[in-house]
């Protein structure tokens, strides 16, 4: 969860195709990670409007209907997305202000409400690294957004911006190989995924997207089938279990957590030593892979481990 003191981060996803964001089939190799007692709930009490309700100021937005409530709807009226889980304490603050400006905006523009916990693919596709976290989508495109709570004076301001220029497109991936393979990871299918990562890492070495998109494949498969709260407890229990915190680890990034994750692993790099340090380390540096070089939550995560390691 984002410190609500903090300062808007300008959110990127250029690696991503929106268009790729198709609903998921009902089974999905991917799993859905949640965090511990953070039941799959609707939108806080008091949003208006069903998902994708014609005219509502406020919709639901979920894995399944992503393509027709948000895409969509973005190529005649932008959609301002809200990730928030029912256990974030700062999202109860945002939320609210989005909300009233939504009903104020006479329709000019619609909030879509993202429970991470009830759509844990959908905000490791949109890189949520912390919550509450607010981006837009205009015309099909990401634009810029901020994480953490802001005084409403400034989200009206940035919801003006965005209303006024249109946002700053991220300009979509072109590379069709990137885009068959994000479209696997989207839909679940992790072995067909991977060798198409692969495959554009064996051509192109140096592309971060096929590097993020890989360790998305390696993340997912380390917590298909866990009890996330189970795990978590575990790793609560039992501190220099290492295993038990690098899957914990793993949840929380899953779970739009991952300042806590890199947290975690960081002081778990000071409590070891010899191979253990060094298996921690690595598995760090592969969940900053999963989010990517540019993400500033990755940069100071960085920082940390170099203190830490030397």
């Amino acid at each position: 969860m984002s410190d609500p003191r903090s300062t808007p981060s300008i959110f990127t996803r250029g690696a991503v195709d929106l268009s790729a964001l198709r609903p998921a089939p009902a089974k999905s190799a991917a799993p859905a990670a949640a965090s511990p007692g953070a039941p799959a709930a609707g939108p806080p009490a008091g949003v208006p409007g069903a998902a994708g309700a014609p005219g509502a100021a406020v919709i639901e937005v979920t894995e399944a209907n992503f393509q027709s409530a948000v895409l969509e709807r973005s190529m005649s009226t932008p959609v301002i997305l809200d990730f928030w889980a029912d256990w974030c304490e700062p999202c109860k603050q945002l939320s609210p202000v989005l909300e009233k400006l939504a009903a104020a905006g006479g329709g000019s523009w619609v909030l879509g409400k993202v429970d991470v916990d009830a759509n844990p693919r959908l905000a490791q596709a949109l890189r949520v690294q912390g919550i509450p976290m607010v981006v837009a989508v205009v015309g099909g495109q990401l634009v810029e957004g901020f994480t953490g709570v802001l005084p409403e004076a400034q989200v009206k301001q940035y919801i003006d911006a965005v209303l006024k220029a249109g946002g700053i497109a991220v300009a979509p991936a072109e590379d069709p190989r990137l885009d068959a393979a994000d479209d696997a990871l989207m839909t679940g299918d992790l072995d067909e995924a991977e060798a198409a990562y692969r495959k554009i890492l064996a051509e192109s070495p140096q592309d971060h997207a096929a590097e993020s998109g890989l360790a998305q494949v390696e993340l997912y498969r380390r917590v298909s089938g866990v009890d996330a709260a189970g795990v978590l407890a575990k790793a609560t229990a039992n501190p220099e279990d290492v295993a038990a915190q690098q899957l914990a680890a793993d949840i929380e990034v899953l779970s739009g957590e991952a300042p806590s994750a890199y947290r975690r692993l960081v002081e778990l790099v000071k409590r070891t030593s010899g191979e253990e340090r060094d298996a921690v380390r690595k598995h760090l540096l592969s969940l900053f892979t999963v989010a990517g070089p540019d993400d500033p939550a990755v940069s100071d995560a960085r920082r940390a481990l170099a203190r830490a390691l030397f």
